[in-house]
Protein backbone atom coordinates (compact mmCIF):
# COMPACT_ATOMS: atom_id res chain seq x y z
CA UNK A 1 0.00 0.00 0.00
CA UNK A 2 1.40 3.53 -1.21
CA UNK A 3 -0.16 5.80 1.91
CA UNK A 4 -0.95 5.65 5.06
CA UNK A 5 -4.00 4.33 5.62
CA UNK A 6 -4.07 5.92 9.04
CA UNK A 7 -3.85 8.93 7.85
CA UNK A 8 -6.85 9.38 6.31
CA UNK A 9 -9.21 8.96 9.97
CA UNK A 10 -9.44 12.12 11.65
CA UNK A 11 -6.98 13.22 14.34
CA UNK A 12 -8.74 12.27 17.59
CA UNK A 13 -9.58 8.96 16.24
CA UNK A 14 -6.24 8.44 15.18
CA UNK A 15 -4.22 8.53 18.73
CA UNK A 16 -7.13 6.20 20.27
CA UNK A 17 -6.53 3.03 21.78
CA UNK A 18 -9.22 0.31 21.56
CA UNK A 19 -11.01 0.03 24.47
CA UNK A 20 -9.94 -3.47 26.16
CA UNK A 21 -12.93 -5.85 27.66
CA UNK A 22 -12.39 -8.63 29.70
CA UNK A 23 -10.80 -11.30 28.33
CA UNK A 24 -13.43 -14.52 27.06
CA UNK A 25 -13.67 -17.45 28.31
CA UNK A 26 -13.28 -19.48 24.86
CA UNK A 27 -9.86 -16.92 24.27
CA UNK A 28 -8.18 -17.94 27.64
CA UNK A 29 -9.30 -22.11 27.06
CA UNK A 30 -7.43 -21.74 23.42
CA UNK A 31 -4.67 -19.72 24.49
CA UNK A 32 -3.55 -22.21 27.86
CA UNK A 33 -5.22 -25.72 26.29
CA UNK A 34 -7.47 -24.74 29.36
CA UNK A 35 -11.38 -26.62 29.79
CA UNK A 36 -13.83 -24.02 29.16
CA UNK A 37 -16.00 -25.36 31.52
CA UNK A 38 -13.21 -25.19 34.67
CA UNK A 39 -12.55 -21.52 34.23
CA UNK A 40 -13.79 -19.36 36.19
CA UNK A 41 -14.65 -15.77 35.20
CA UNK A 42 -15.01 -12.77 37.45
CA UNK A 43 -13.50 -9.88 34.79
CA UNK A 44 -16.83 -8.17 33.23
CA UNK A 45 -19.27 -7.28 36.12
CA UNK A 46 -22.24 -9.90 34.93
CA UNK A 47 -24.42 -11.42 36.69
CA UNK A 48 -23.72 -14.43 37.66
CA UNK A 49 -26.99 -16.05 38.22
CA UNK A 50 -27.39 -16.23 34.55
CA UNK A 51 -30.50 -14.58 32.94
CA UNK A 52 -34.19 -14.59 34.14
CA UNK A 53 -36.39 -16.94 32.93
CA UNK A 54 -39.03 -14.37 31.86
CA UNK A 55 -36.18 -12.70 29.69
CA UNK A 56 -35.38 -16.28 28.46
CA UNK A 57 -39.20 -17.30 27.33
CA UNK A 58 -39.18 -13.57 25.91
CA UNK A 59 -36.09 -14.10 23.86
CA UNK A 60 -37.38 -16.42 22.35
CA UNK A 61 -40.91 -16.10 21.69
CA UNK A 62 -39.06 -13.19 19.39
CA UNK A 63 -36.92 -15.40 17.32
CA UNK A 64 -39.82 -16.03 15.19
CA UNK A 65 -39.53 -13.23 13.93
CA UNK A 66 -36.36 -12.30 13.01
CA UNK A 67 -37.16 -11.93 9.48
CA UNK A 68 -38.57 -8.34 10.34
CA UNK A 69 -36.73 -5.13 11.52
CA UNK A 70 -37.47 -4.28 15.63
CA UNK A 71 -39.85 -1.68 16.40
CA UNK A 72 -37.30 1.63 15.99
CA UNK A 73 -39.13 3.16 18.62
CA UNK A 74 -39.36 0.74 21.42
CA UNK A 75 -42.40 1.00 22.41
CA UNK A 76 -43.42 -1.43 24.61
CA UNK A 77 -39.87 -1.47 26.15
CA UNK A 78 -40.22 2.36 26.92
CA UNK A 79 -43.54 2.02 28.04
CA UNK A 80 -42.33 -0.88 30.68
CA UNK A 81 -39.58 1.89 31.71
CA UNK A 82 -41.90 4.57 31.73
CA UNK A 83 -44.42 3.24 34.34
CA UNK A 84 -41.65 1.45 36.49
CA UNK A 85 -39.66 4.71 36.94
CA UNK A 86 -42.73 6.81 37.08
CA UNK A 87 -41.87 9.02 34.08
CA UNK A 88 -43.03 9.87 30.48
CA UNK A 89 -42.11 7.48 27.42
CA UNK A 90 -40.87 10.77 25.67
CA UNK A 91 -38.16 11.20 28.37
CA UNK A 92 -36.51 7.93 27.27
CA UNK A 93 -33.85 7.01 24.79
CA UNK A 94 -33.28 3.36 23.99
CA UNK A 95 -29.38 2.02 23.17
CA UNK A 96 -27.30 -0.50 22.08
CA UNK A 97 -25.70 -0.68 25.50
CA UNK A 98 -25.33 2.47 28.15
CA UNK A 99 -22.16 2.80 25.61
CA UNK A 100 -24.20 3.70 22.99
CA UNK A 101 -26.11 6.11 25.02
CA UNK A 102 -22.86 7.67 26.35
CA UNK A 103 -21.57 8.26 22.98
CA UNK A 104 -24.74 10.26 21.48
CA UNK A 105 -24.72 12.31 23.97
CA UNK A 106 -21.19 13.22 23.20
CA UNK A 107 -21.89 13.52 19.66
CA UNK A 108 -24.76 15.99 20.17
CA UNK A 109 -23.65 17.57 22.65
CA UNK A 110 -19.68 18.27 22.31
CA UNK A 111 -17.30 19.04 18.98
CA UNK A 112 -13.85 20.36 18.96
CA UNK A 113 -14.26 23.42 20.49
CA UNK A 114 -15.73 21.78 23.71
CA UNK A 115 -14.11 20.62 26.81
CA UNK A 116 -15.76 17.23 29.02
CA UNK A 117 -15.35 16.72 32.23
CA UNK A 118 -14.60 13.48 33.85
CA UNK A 119 -12.92 12.21 37.09
CA UNK A 120 -9.67 10.22 37.36
CA UNK A 121 -10.30 6.09 37.82
CA UNK A 122 -13.59 6.82 35.98
CA UNK A 123 -15.56 4.78 33.51
CA UNK A 124 -12.74 4.47 30.47
CA UNK A 125 -15.35 5.34 27.47
CA UNK A 126 -15.26 8.82 29.15
CA UNK A 127 -12.58 9.77 27.61
CA UNK A 128 -12.17 7.64 24.71
CA UNK A 129 -15.62 9.27 23.02
CA UNK A 130 -14.21 12.70 24.05
CA UNK A 131 -11.40 12.03 21.97
CA UNK A 132 -13.24 10.68 19.41
CA UNK A 133 -15.33 13.78 18.49
CA UNK A 134 -12.30 15.96 18.94
CA UNK A 135 -13.42 17.41 22.43
CA UNK A 136 -10.81 18.13 25.21
CA UNK A 137 -11.10 16.01 27.70
CA UNK A 138 -10.48 17.19 31.38
CA UNK A 139 -9.57 14.10 33.89
CA UNK A 140 -9.92 15.71 37.38
CA UNK A 141 -7.99 14.21 39.93
CA UNK A 142 -9.69 12.06 42.19
CA UNK A 143 -10.13 11.84 45.96
CA UNK A 144 -9.75 8.46 47.94
CA UNK A 145 -10.55 6.84 44.25
CA UNK A 146 -13.56 8.85 44.30
CA UNK A 147 -14.84 11.74 42.06
CA UNK A 148 -14.02 14.95 43.71
CA UNK A 149 -17.16 16.89 43.22
CA UNK A 150 -15.69 20.00 44.23
CA UNK A 151 -12.79 19.85 41.91
CA UNK A 152 -15.39 18.96 39.12
CA UNK A 153 -17.60 21.53 39.50
CA UNK A 154 -14.14 23.90 39.57
CA UNK A 155 -12.79 21.91 36.50
CA UNK A 156 -16.14 23.45 34.58
CA UNK A 157 -15.46 26.55 32.06
CA UNK A 158 -16.80 28.35 29.08
CA UNK A 159 -16.20 25.84 27.06
CA UNK A 160 -17.47 22.73 28.74
CA UNK A 161 -20.25 21.24 27.45
CA UNK A 162 -20.43 17.84 29.49
CA UNK A 163 -19.65 16.58 32.47
CA UNK A 164 -19.32 12.49 33.32
CA UNK A 165 -20.29 11.68 36.94
CA UNK A 166 -20.73 7.52 37.12
CA UNK A 167 -22.15 6.69 40.58
CA UNK A 168 -21.31 3.66 41.40
CA UNK A 169 -17.67 4.18 39.82
CA UNK A 170 -16.64 1.48 37.60
CA UNK A 171 -13.81 0.89 38.36
CA UNK A 172 -13.72 1.76 42.01
CA UNK A 173 -17.15 0.78 43.52
CA UNK A 174 -17.27 4.47 44.76
CA UNK A 175 -20.58 6.21 45.70
CA UNK A 176 -21.68 10.01 46.53
CA UNK A 177 -24.89 10.23 48.49
CA UNK A 178 -27.81 12.05 46.78
CA UNK A 179 -27.03 15.09 48.68
CA UNK A 180 -23.23 15.12 47.41
CA UNK A 181 -25.17 14.93 43.71
CA UNK A 182 -27.75 17.73 44.29
CA UNK A 183 -25.24 19.59 45.31
CA UNK A 184 -22.99 19.48 42.46
CA UNK A 185 -25.80 19.85 40.16
CA UNK A 186 -26.59 23.38 42.15
CA UNK A 187 -23.22 24.65 41.12
CA UNK A 188 -23.27 23.68 37.40
CA UNK A 189 -24.43 26.12 35.34
CA UNK A 190 -27.51 25.02 32.90
CA UNK A 191 -25.46 25.43 29.58
CA UNK A 192 -23.55 22.16 31.07
CA UNK A 193 -25.14 18.68 30.62
CA UNK A 194 -24.53 16.69 33.61
CA UNK A 195 -24.22 12.88 32.41
CA UNK A 196 -25.39 10.98 35.71
CA UNK A 197 -23.77 7.24 35.17
CA UNK A 198 -25.94 4.90 36.98
CA UNK A 199 -25.02 1.03 35.45
CA UNK A 200 -24.90 -0.17 39.03
CA UNK A 201 -27.45 2.05 40.94
CA UNK A 202 -29.51 -1.22 41.06
CA UNK A 203 -27.29 -2.85 43.58
CA UNK A 204 -27.63 0.36 45.82
CA UNK A 205 -29.43 -0.94 49.20
CA UNK A 206 -30.45 1.89 51.03
CA UNK A 207 -32.88 2.64 48.12
CA UNK A 208 -30.94 5.82 46.95
CA UNK A 209 -31.19 4.17 43.38
CA UNK A 210 -34.88 6.20 42.77
CA UNK A 211 -33.26 9.28 44.05
CA UNK A 212 -32.19 10.74 40.68
CA UNK A 213 -35.79 10.52 38.93
CA UNK A 214 -36.92 13.30 41.15
CA UNK A 215 -34.29 15.60 39.91
CA UNK A 216 -35.17 15.51 36.03
CA UNK A 217 -37.70 17.49 36.65
CA UNK A 218 -35.43 20.40 38.85
CA UNK A 219 -32.35 20.45 36.24
CA UNK A 220 -32.68 19.93 32.84
CA UNK A 221 -29.49 19.76 31.97
CA UNK A 222 -28.99 16.53 33.33
CA UNK A 223 -29.26 12.80 31.77
CA UNK A 224 -28.87 9.93 33.41
CA UNK A 225 -27.97 6.97 32.21
CA UNK A 226 -29.02 3.07 33.03
CA UNK A 227 -28.14 -0.37 31.92
CA UNK A 228 -29.66 -4.04 31.85
CA UNK A 229 -26.32 -5.31 31.26
CA UNK A 230 -25.42 -5.59 35.32
CA UNK A 231 -28.28 -6.57 37.66
CA UNK A 232 -30.72 -7.57 35.33
CA UNK A 233 -28.29 -9.80 33.71
CA UNK A 234 -28.63 -9.50 29.59
CA UNK A 235 -24.96 -8.21 29.50
CA UNK A 236 -25.40 -10.30 25.77
CA UNK A 237 -28.02 -8.25 24.57
CA UNK A 238 -26.69 -5.03 25.23
CA UNK A 239 -29.70 -2.59 25.91
CA UNK A 240 -29.44 0.72 27.75
CA UNK A 241 -31.28 3.47 28.27
CA UNK A 242 -30.98 7.35 29.07
CA UNK A 243 -33.53 9.61 31.30
CA UNK A 244 -33.65 12.96 30.38
CA UNK A 245 -36.16 16.19 29.57
CA UNK A 246 -38.25 15.35 26.74
CA UNK A 247 -36.47 18.17 24.70
CA UNK A 248 -33.14 16.30 25.15
CA UNK A 249 -34.46 12.90 24.44
CA UNK A 250 -35.67 14.33 20.66
CA UNK A 251 -32.06 15.33 20.52
CA UNK A 252 -30.88 12.41 21.05
CA UNK A 253 -32.82 10.55 18.88
CA UNK A 254 -31.91 12.29 15.96
CA UNK A 255 -28.84 11.07 15.69
CA UNK A 256 -28.81 7.79 17.29
CA UNK A 257 -29.44 4.60 14.79
CA UNK A 258 -33.18 3.67 14.10
CA UNK A 259 -32.71 -0.09 14.72
CA UNK A 260 -30.25 0.34 17.31
CA UNK A 261 -31.81 -2.32 20.02
CA UNK A 262 -32.56 -5.33 18.19
CA UNK A 263 -36.30 -7.27 18.61
CA UNK A 264 -34.80 -9.81 21.22
CA UNK A 265 -32.83 -7.43 23.46
CA UNK A 266 -36.85 -5.17 23.54
CA UNK A 267 -38.09 -8.50 24.15
CA UNK A 268 -36.07 -9.45 26.96
CA UNK A 269 -35.72 -6.63 28.53
CA UNK A 270 -39.49 -5.70 28.64
CA UNK A 271 -39.95 -8.85 29.88
CA UNK A 272 -37.31 -8.78 32.77
CA UNK A 273 -38.86 -6.01 33.85
CA UNK A 274 -41.63 -7.87 35.51
CA UNK A 275 -39.40 -10.19 37.44
CA UNK A 276 -38.44 -8.45 40.12
CA UNK A 277 -37.87 -11.47 42.46
CA UNK A 278 -34.76 -11.92 39.94
CA UNK A 279 -33.69 -8.00 40.77
CA UNK A 280 -33.56 -8.84 44.39
CA UNK A 281 -32.18 -12.33 44.34
CA UNK A 282 -29.06 -10.57 42.24
CA UNK A 283 -28.82 -7.58 44.97
CA UNK A 284 -29.08 -10.70 47.50
CA UNK A 285 -25.52 -12.66 45.85
CA UNK A 286 -24.15 -9.19 44.99
CA UNK A 287 -24.50 -8.03 48.91
CA UNK A 288 -23.04 -12.01 49.92
CA UNK A 289 -20.07 -12.11 47.50
CA UNK A 290 -19.39 -8.53 48.12
CA UNK A 291 -18.87 -9.64 51.89
CA UNK A 292 -17.28 -13.40 51.16
CA UNK A 293 -14.42 -11.25 48.76
CA UNK A 294 -13.93 -8.35 51.02
CA UNK A 295 -13.21 -11.07 54.23
CA UNK A 296 -11.49 -13.09 52.23
CA UNK A 297 -8.70 -10.30 51.15
CA UNK A 298 -8.33 -9.05 55.00
CA UNK A 299 -7.59 -12.67 55.63
CA UNK A 300 -4.88 -12.95 52.81
CA UNK A 301 -3.75 -9.59 53.77
CA UNK A 302 -4.89 -7.77 51.14
CA UNK A 303 -6.11 -4.12 50.89
CA UNK A 304 -8.74 -3.44 48.60
CA UNK A 305 -11.73 -0.17 47.86
CA UNK A 306 -14.90 -1.10 49.70
CA UNK A 307 -17.38 -1.54 46.73
CA UNK A 308 -21.10 -0.41 46.16
CA UNK A 309 -21.02 -1.92 42.66
CA UNK A 310 -21.33 -6.04 41.64
CA UNK A 311 -17.22 -5.96 41.66
CA UNK A 312 -14.31 -4.65 44.05
CA UNK A 313 -11.13 -3.60 43.23
CA UNK A 314 -8.33 -5.20 45.38
CA UNK A 315 -4.45 -3.87 45.84
CA UNK A 316 -2.19 -6.27 44.95
CA UNK A 317 1.11 -4.14 44.86
CA UNK A 318 3.41 -3.44 42.63
CA UNK A 319 3.23 -6.68 40.63
CA UNK A 320 -0.72 -7.10 40.00
CA UNK A 321 0.15 -7.64 36.72
CA UNK A 322 2.21 -10.68 37.38
CA UNK A 323 -0.62 -11.86 39.85
CA UNK A 324 -3.05 -11.46 36.83
CA UNK A 325 -1.06 -13.84 35.01
CA UNK A 326 -0.37 -16.36 37.57
CA UNK A 327 -4.91 -16.55 37.82
CA UNK A 328 -4.88 -16.72 34.59
CA UNK A 329 -2.64 -20.42 34.28
CA UNK A 330 -5.19 -21.11 37.39
CA UNK A 331 -8.50 -20.71 35.18
CA UNK A 332 -9.33 -17.86 36.67
CA UNK A 333 -10.26 -14.34 34.60
CA UNK A 334 -9.97 -10.93 36.33
CA UNK A 335 -9.58 -7.43 34.99
CA UNK A 336 -6.59 -5.43 34.88
CA UNK A 337 -6.82 -1.84 35.42
CA UNK A 338 -3.52 -0.29 34.49
CA UNK A 339 -5.17 0.96 31.76
CA UNK A 340 -7.21 3.23 34.48
CA UNK A 341 -4.07 4.46 36.34
CA UNK A 342 -4.52 1.96 38.60
CA UNK A 343 -1.17 -1.03 38.28
CA UNK A 344 -1.58 -2.43 41.54
CA UNK A 345 -5.08 -2.79 41.60
CA UNK A 346 -7.05 -6.06 40.07
CA UNK A 347 -10.81 -5.81 39.70
CA UNK A 348 -12.74 -8.84 40.57
CA UNK A 349 -16.66 -9.47 39.75
CA UNK A 350 -18.50 -10.25 42.30
CA UNK A 351 -19.51 -14.51 41.36
CA UNK A 352 -21.28 -16.87 43.03
CA UNK A 353 -19.99 -18.16 46.61
CA UNK A 354 -18.56 -21.36 44.63
CA UNK A 355 -16.59 -18.49 42.22
CA UNK A 356 -16.13 -16.47 44.85
CA UNK A 357 -14.45 -19.17 46.68
CA UNK A 358 -12.28 -20.36 43.50
CA UNK A 359 -10.68 -16.73 43.55
CA UNK A 360 -9.67 -16.60 46.92
CA UNK A 361 -8.45 -20.49 46.61
CA UNK A 362 -6.26 -19.46 43.56
CA UNK A 363 -5.26 -15.94 45.02
CA UNK A 364 -3.78 -17.28 48.34
CA UNK A 365 -1.53 -19.81 46.23
CA UNK A 366 -0.89 -17.43 43.86
CA UNK A 367 0.49 -15.05 46.71
CA UNK A 368 2.05 -17.43 48.07
CA UNK A 369 3.80 -19.45 44.80
CA UNK A 370 5.27 -15.58 44.30
CA UNK A 371 6.16 -14.48 47.41
CA UNK A 372 3.80 -11.66 47.65
CA UNK A 373 2.91 -10.31 50.85
CA UNK A 374 -0.45 -8.89 51.55
CA UNK A 375 -0.35 -5.58 54.67
CA UNK A 376 0.08 -8.74 57.26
Amino acid sequence: MSFDVQALAVEGVRALSPYQPGKPIDELARELGLDPSGIVKLASNENPLGPSTLALEAAHAALAELCRYPDGNGFALKAKLADRLKLESAQITLGNGSNDILEVIARCFADHTSEIVFSQYAFAVYPLVAQAIGARGISVPARDWGHDLDAMAAAVTERTSIVFIANPNNPTGTVHSGEAIEAFLDRVPERVLVVLDEAYCEYLEDGSQDDSLAWLSRYPNLIITRTFSKAWGLAALRVGYSLSSPEIADILNRVRQPFNVDSIALAAATAVLGDQAYLDRSRQVNSAGLKQLSEGFEALGLGYIPSAGNFIAVEIGGNAGDIYQALLRKGVIVRPVAGYGMPGHLRVSVGLPEENARLLTALGEVLAETGTGGRG
